[in-house]
């Protein structure tokens, strides 16, 4: 901690000396060169290590409470009432180093938790120094940065803790009326927290003590460099940072230099197995054909129940339009259903009126969904638990089951990740690439008359067709 703290103070002083405009020249260098090009290796090159090391098997049984880690007796209460009864591997080895001010470099998958990881050191900082502006989380995605804030909003319930999400497409105004009740806590994507620093009257974040940076692999691929320099540039250079990321790529690596002050690199090795009985395979193809290849797997298991995973709440909904426009029974499941809906869904593909369901991560989530015969990854998943969790949902107790995940250009890198954690490669489905093409013009038009009722357009004329298909109370629109 002491190493540590000296390092803070001698950026301390450089700012106090005016020679913070050179630093953060550097910074932006360093941030700006992780966004330069495309090409640039994945891994991060051998360099001189500059951080204290310590590696843990996520599959080891934690015997350590939240007590023993050093966390106030306040907080660990809260935790028992979240049914949080042991911390996990990356909570119970980076939660000391926290506690102890130091920087932390988290490697851990979604879904280790990790956001506890992170936001226990910093409530309990913010417990015994109580102050506004305490902390700025980025992520980079809003629904993200939701699901930190009600992390936040959970463990810090007992605090009185206000926090403010800051992300796009949501009203500036609203947003700035948020700030100016000064939160202990922002959760921002970046783009959106700039624009409020620079347009915002009377924001900033001088007293700034906490920055995070969850998913920074992703961060940085979906080009938000520019915009955490801008960010690194006006914070405090005297503060805790904490970066977590699922791989340290070479990206990652120099904004861990940028950023970072005498860092603990934690990283978490995951080792997922699944059901010995579950076939699972692949199938690469082109985005464009993408509807296409799934068309013609659902064609090929007509009659057998099967959930389709789909990223986007918008794409659950186009899925389903467009496999009714072919006459199959299907039905989404995706956040913008209300609780009834969702429920409602469930039920007509639990009693068999409805034999495909498509649906995301999110709604599928803590919902008593029954075992089926096919799982369709339509998107691949961004983290390998995710993965796990879907196809377990089928070759349930003994039961044979098969999974298939559709690769596009795309998604290579994400099916990469995802077969390193498994350990083995996925074989290829058996089809018949003349075969799938079959399909391609009918599937042409059911998309486009999807798309038009997804927009409300009239488009009678071209929907026609499809309307004799189908009765009107297959249609489930008032469940949406």
């Amino acid at each position: 901690m002491a190493k540590a703290t000296e390092k803070r103070v001698k950026r301390a002083k450089k700012e106090e000396s005016g020679s913070e405009s050179e630093d953060n020249d550097a910074i932006a260098q360093e941030i700006l060169d992780t966004t330069k090009s495309d090409n640039e290796e994945e891994e991060p090159k051998k360099s001189s290590k500059n951080y204290t090391s310590v590696e843990v098997d996520e599959s080891e049984e934690q015997t350590k409470t939240f007590k023993d880690l050093g966390v106030i007796d306040s907080i660990c209460e809260t935790c028992e009432e979240l049914k949080f009864t042991k911390p996990t591997p990356i909570q119970a080895q980076s939660i000391p180093y926290a506690l102890e001010g130091r920087d932390i470099i988290g490697l851990a998958q979604t879904g280790s938790g990790k956001t506890a990881a992170f936001a226990i050191p910093v409530l309990q900082s913010l417990y015994e120094n109580p102050q506004p502006l305490y902390c700025v989380v980025l992520a980079p995605t809003r629904e993200l940065a939701y699901q930190i804030s009600e992390t936040f909003e959970a463990l810090g319930s007992a605090m009185g803790l206000r926090t403010a999400v800051v992300v796009g497409g949501m009203n500036m105004m609203t947003q700035a009326v948020a700030l100016s009740k000064k939160p202990h806590v922002i959760v921002a994507t970046p783009g959106r927290l700039v624009d409020h620093l620079e347009n915002t009257k009377g924001f900033s974040l001088r007293t700034l003590k906490f920055l995070v940076m969850d998913e920074a692999d992703r961060l940085l691929d979906m080009e938000f460099g520019p915009s955490l320099d801008k960010i690194l540039k006006v914070i405090p250079r005297q503060r805790n940072t904490y970066l977590f990321s699922a791989t340290m790529t070479s990206k990652v690596e120099k904004l861990q230099r940028a950023s970072l002050v005498d860092p603990v690199r934690v990283a978490v090795s995951t080792k997922y197995q699944t059901a010995d009985n579950l076939l699972q395979y692949m199938v690469f193809c082109p985005f464009k054909h993408k509807d296409t290849h799934l068309v013609y797997l659902v064609s090929e298991n007509a009659g057998n129940s099967m959930i389709i995973f789909a990223r986007t709440k918008s794409d659950t909904q186009r899925i389903s339009l467009l496999l009714r426009n072919l006459g199959y029974g299907a039905i989404p499941l995706h956040g913008d259903l209300s609780q009834t809906a969702r429920l409602g869904a469930l039920n007509k593909f639990k009693s068999g009126s409805r034999n495909i369901l498509i649906a995301t991560d999110v709604a599928s989530r803590g919902l008593d969904i029954p075992a089926v015969d096919l799982v369709i990854n339509y998107d691949i998943p961004s983290d390998s638990k995710s993965y796990i969790h879907r196809v377990g949902r089928t070759a349930r107790a003994g039961r044979a089951g098969k999974s298939v995940a559709l690769v596009s250009q795309y998604d290579l890198e994400l099916y990469l990740r995802i077969e390193g954690a498994l350990g083995k490669k996925l074989d290829s489905y058996p089809l018949e690439s003349e075969a799938v093409m079959l399909f391609s013009e009918r599937v042409a038009e059911a998309s486009r008359a999807a798309i038009q009722e997804m927009k409300g357009e009239d488009g009678t004329k071209k929907r026609s067709k499809f309307d004799k298909k189908r009765r009107r109370d297959e249609m489930d629109i008032g469940e949406q």
